[in-house]
């Protein structure tokens, strides 16, 4: 793996002294402003989301090797890095229009790439929703996008991550079984896709081609369906992994932290040669209540311990599973 000296710097700062990622994802907006406006609707959304990525910032962020911000909500939390975390900025905007078919993705309105690197963006992070078989002119415009914003990180010589997010453009639910049984072949499509040096892919941010909850064996957990042996399972792990031409890091994909440590020791049972982790709401999701009804001190407190408790599982996972990018 060659990169430019911005882009392996980039790299580097983001990783940890081994040459792995143990990054705190805190680019959430829509879904957790409004979260934190229902349990308290005294606290506006634009309050809500800064005030809480400060803290995520301070505490977890500085306990992790890089934090992922957004550019919209998160310049008061980057304030609260210390200088060694690296720091990745978001640059889609939140969510999607589900008045439009294809899920089509939009940059966020006041910065280009080159504004993100004079405020001290280490790498950038583009999110896309992606069904590869999806009406080829949806895909084709998300293609161009993902191509624009890597030239555009080529130009500024930042690293690029890149994180396709699956979906069924048919509809099926992405939590029913039915999806389960089509998400490896989507994953397998991603690190095969998104690796074509003609997109200028650094880094992929992906989901596990399985989740744990998914595979046999798992009974612990309440929403246990199991589509998958162990066996079945393992080899969409390894094929995926083997079919990414680039580094890649596993997403938490709204699970659980026991779920996402389970995960992380599956994938290297199955031999994945994942580089790390972008992990949010397997950390944090549970301060939101002592955030939004408790207040500032209540919710340091959480972080200090239970969310501290929650970091420290991963890390730990991380570091007993993750190949370093240096292995590449």
């Amino acid at each position: 793996m060659k990169l430019s000296p911005g882009k392996q710097r980039g790299l580097e700062l983001i990783s940890d002294e081994n040459n792995m990622i143990f990054a705190t994802a805190m680019d959430q907006r829509g879904s957790l402003g409004k979260m934190i406006q229902s349990l308290n609707e005294t606290i506006t959304y634009e309050e809500g989301l800064s005030k809480f990525k400060e803290g995520v910032s301070e505490v977890l962020g500085n306990q992790s090797s890089s934090l992922l911000l957004d550019p919209e909500y998160g310049w008061d939390a980057a304030k609260k890095l210390n200088k060694d975390v690296g720091l990745i900025m978001a640059y889609e905007k939140t969510g999607y229009d589900a008045t439009e078919k294809g899920r089509l993705p939009n940059l966020v309105d006041d910065y280009a790439v080159q504004d993100l690197v004079k405020e001290g963006a280490s790498a950038l992070k583009l999110l896309v929703y992606y069904d590869h078989k999806e009406d080829a002119k949806y895909n084709k415009i998300k293609n161009a996008l993902i191509k624009r914003v890597g030239d555009e990180c080529k130009q500024n010589d930042i690293l690029y991550i890149v994180e396709p997010v699956s979906y069924s453009a048919e509809g099926l639910s992405g939590k029913s079984a039915e999806f389960a049984k089509a998400k490896p072949e989507i994953v397998e499509f991603f690190m095969k896709e998104f690796s074509k040096e003609e997109y200028g892919v650094d880094l992929l941010k992906v989901e596990v081609p399985v989740s744990v909850f998914n595979i046999e064996g798992y009974e612990q957990y309440d929403n246990y369906d199991p589509v998958y042996t162990r066996e079945e399972a393992a080899q969409y792990y390894r094929t995926c992994s083997e079919k990414s031409g680039v580094p890649f890091i596993y997403l938490s994909g709204g699970v659980t932290n026991e779920q996402f440590v389970d995960t992380l020791h599956f994938a290297k049972e199955a031999k994945s040669k994942f580089s790390g982790v972008l992990c949010g709401r397997a950390t944090w999701k549970d301060g939101v209540n002592a955030f939004a009804e408790e207040g500032k001190e209540a919710y340091y407190k959480w972080l200090e311990t239970k969310g501290t408790d929650n970091l420290n599982k991963v890390k730990t996972a991380v570091t007993e599973t993750a190949t370093p990018w240096s292995a590449f």
